[in-house]
């Protein structure tokens, strides 16, 4: 059991609802009632009735009066019920949609026990109970799709109410923010000294969002304090699955796995942590001077970098039961996140920046851990025409985003689609420096000799008859012949092409 979960702290969250003058869109209380078909009908209530009223959670609790919100007991004991040969609990997360977490506990008070289950509230659409949806009308529980203006309110706020704005934990006292979070941490990567005092170092974390006070007493933790600087993402039971997972493999196929490491904190107090553990597992290759030998990554360090700090940033959050993931294979580099990107792949590199996560991503910029200027595309793909290395490939499978980064490979090694997507990248790079991509670029991209200036128009009469780059003034003689993108000429600008 976690301390945000401990028998105290259960203690006094009954004792607080009690305290509530009558039941809310969020707080159900029985006495004793325990029909699983009830059960299962209030939690989708619950759950919607929550996310209306801006909590984290709601509640039903066994064992209190709902008249007087006096400890009466309850003989329901969650743990032992079924429905058929059926344990609740399955049977119930096998009725809701989508799957959300909810939990029983069992607290003994007053000589008495009470069960509280605890709900989480609905994020992305409303919560169904075998296919119906329910929500709160005052104390009652009804279809949602009889009050048609609830469920108007509901979809808005879903599409109002940012990831990092809600909740990850609500009624922490002083200490416990202070414990849940790396304070030290946060003051260090923006630049500013430890204010003197509780208050004062609470009102600056309020000041940034990362808590905000609690109706129902002390603090509430945001899912943006939370994700940033968690001392351990774990304690945070919705972020869990937020951690960035590591995976390391034999050759390059995932049959067999050497190393997995899951981070365990929040991602700017663990940034340098995450960036120290990929580059101890990248390969190194020794590379011999005029006068030493030294060692390089065969993956540029930058690049590696700005792809972490993508996938961390523009993730859908809203994705359940899955993060970031970073895995490492003999030959390359595979960085995934959840969620299609807001911009065509091919387009990363020209496209102005589109977040997700405007919030979690302006607090990573003033961290000093990444930039909101959408460049981060740019030097990816730039180190690697500066090492000479295959093109990186940014593609969508799925409901996740992929960024490949490619080990140093010859281009008489390169197949057709490597050497199509450098051209491409190439192109791109060169056109949004207000620059051409010609026969010389191309033969300084790829390390080709002067002498050999036909391979190179071989590689652009590929990408122009795949119809990914195009002459910039087609009436130029083939000397003096300069390409652009496909989407730079008008008329293009629309088209997506597989790269």
């Amino acid at each position: 059991m976690s301390p945000l979960h401990s028998a105290d702290y259960l203690e006094g969250l009954v004792r607080e609802i009690c305290k509530l003058p009558r039941e809310t869109e969020w707080v159900e209380l029985k006495a004793d009632n325990a029909n699983p078909q009830e059960i299962g009908e209030y939690i989708s209530a619950l759950a919607n009735g929550a996310a209306l009223s801006g909590k984290a959670f709601a509640y039903l609790v066994w064992g209190i009066d709902d008249g007087s919100h006096k400890i009466v007991g309850t003989d329901f004991r969650p743990s032992s019920k079924k429905v058929g040969n059926e344990e609740l609990e399955n049977w119930l997360l096998r009725s809701l949609s989508p799957k959300i977490q909810f939990r029983f506990f069992e607290v003994p008070i007053e000589g008495k026990e009470v069960v509280l289950l605890e709900i989480e509230r609905a994020s992305i659409h409303p919560v169904q109970f075998q296919g119906q949806e329910f929500v709160r009308v005052g104390s009652y529980k009804k279809k949602l799709k009889d009050f048609p203006q609830k469920e108007r309110e509901l979809w808005r706020v879903f599409d109002t109410t940012p990831f990092e704005a809600r909740a990850g934990v609500e009624r922490v006292s002083d200490d416990q923010v202070l414990s849940l979070l790396d304070y030290p941490g946060y003051f260090e990567l923006i630049g500013r000294r430890v204010p003197d005092g509780k208050p004062a170092l609470l009102r600056a974390l309020q000041d940034d969002e990362l808590i905000r006070t609690c109706e129902a007493g002390g603090w509430t933790i945001t899912n943006l304090g939370a994700l940033l600087f968690a001392r351990r993402l774990n304690e945070f039971r919705g972020l869990r699955r937020k951690a960035v997972r590591v995976i390391v493999y034999q050759g390059d196929g995932r049959l067999i796995t050497i190393r997995e490491q899951v981070g365990e904190t929040g991602y700017a107090s663990g940034f340098k942590w995450l960036l120290d553990l990929v580059s101890s597992l990248v390969p190194s290759n020794e590379v011999i001077g005029r006068a030493l030998r030294r060692t390089v990554p065969a993956y540029p360090p930058l690049a590696i970098r700005e792809l972490i700090a993508n996938a961390l940033i523009h993730q859908d959050m809203f994705a359940t039961g899955t993060g970031p993931t970073i895995e490492l294979f003999d030959r390359r580099i595979e960085i995934t996140n959840p969620g299609v990107p807001l911009v065509s792949a091919d387009r990363f590199l020209d496209t102005p920046p589109k977040s997700r996560n405007e919030t979690l991503a302006s607090l990573m910029r003033r961290a000093g851990i990444c930039e909101e200027r959408g460049t981060g595309v740019d030097k990816v793909v730039w180190q690697a025409e500066y090492y000479q290395l295959p093109a990186p490939l940014f593609e969508v499978t799925g409901d996740f985003t992929r960024a490949v980064l490619f080990a140093p490979r010859p281009l008489a090694k390169m197949d057709r689609p490597d050497r199509l997507r450098a051209c491409y990248l190439h192109a791109c790079l060169k056109y949004v420096n207000r620059e051409f991509m010609t026969n010389t670029s191309v033969r300084e991209r790829f390390g080709i000799e002067a002498h050999n200036g036909a391979t190179a128009s071989r590689l652009i009469k590929e990408a122009v008859e795949e119809g990914l780059v195009v002459p910039h003034d087609v009436g130029a003689g083939k000397k003096y012949m300069k390409y652009v993108p496909f989407w730079a000429v008008r008329g293009h600008e629309s088209e997506d092409r597989a790269v």
